[in-house]
């Protein structure tokens, strides 16, 4: 296994440990979770780095990197809608997670044919709204327990910004979802 793939396997292995700290449902959790996301989509940059600049491109990390991202994103969004102060609908979550199953199902297929379907311009835009509206709702998280202790407005912002972000999330992800599709559709015929 090369280092790029190494790097991808530890991201995978991050996941229930960003969960577990998540779930805590407290400040130290919440900075934790903050910590160990921010290292995982640092990894996420430098193993597709790494992998480009030192020619470890593998049939492997070109299934595995995109996997391992949307077991993380997915694992944040599906906590999130178990945190009470996020207000965040489930529908949303589903509506993510099942674009992502459809863009997952066609890359398989399209395999099967001998196509591979790279990670687009609009994808890699929704990963990196995606990312960063994760490590913004963790932000607010962390801010949570300070909340007392700092003006209304700021109040404000943490019971109001996390839906919007969210709903943004899912209009990208959806119109990137079908973007995949109505490009590859020659793959399902």
């Amino acid at each position: 296994m090369n280092l790029a793939n190494k790097l991808t396997l530890a991201r995978v292995l991050m996941v229930p440990v960003f969960i577990g700290f998540l779930i805590l449902n407290n400040t130290f959790g919440y900075i934790c979770s903050l910590l160990i996301f921010i290292l995982a989509a640092i990894t996420d940059w430098y193993d597709g780095k790494v992998a480009r600049d030192k020619n470890m491109v593998s049939t492997m990390g070109k299934f595995a990197d995109p996997l391992a991202d949307k077991m993380l994103v997915s694992a944040a969004f599906i906590s999130f809608v178990a945190i009470p102060v996020l207000h965040i609908p489930a529908w949303i979550v589903v509506l993510i997670i099942c674009r992502d199953f459809a863009v997952n199902g066609l890359r398989l297929v399209a395999v099967s044919v001998g196509v591979v379907i790279h990670a687009s311009g609009g994808g890699k835009i929704k990963t990196v709204f995606q990312m960063s509206t994760i490590i913004t709702i963790l932000l607010l998280l962390c801010l949570k327990g300070y909340i007392g202790y700092l003006s209304d407005w700021l109040r404000l912002i943490m019971e109001w910004l996390p839906l919007p972000l969210m709903l943004i999330v899912a209009g990208i992800t959806t119109i990137t979802g079908i973007e995949y599709l109505m490009k590859h559709k020659g793959v399902l015929k």
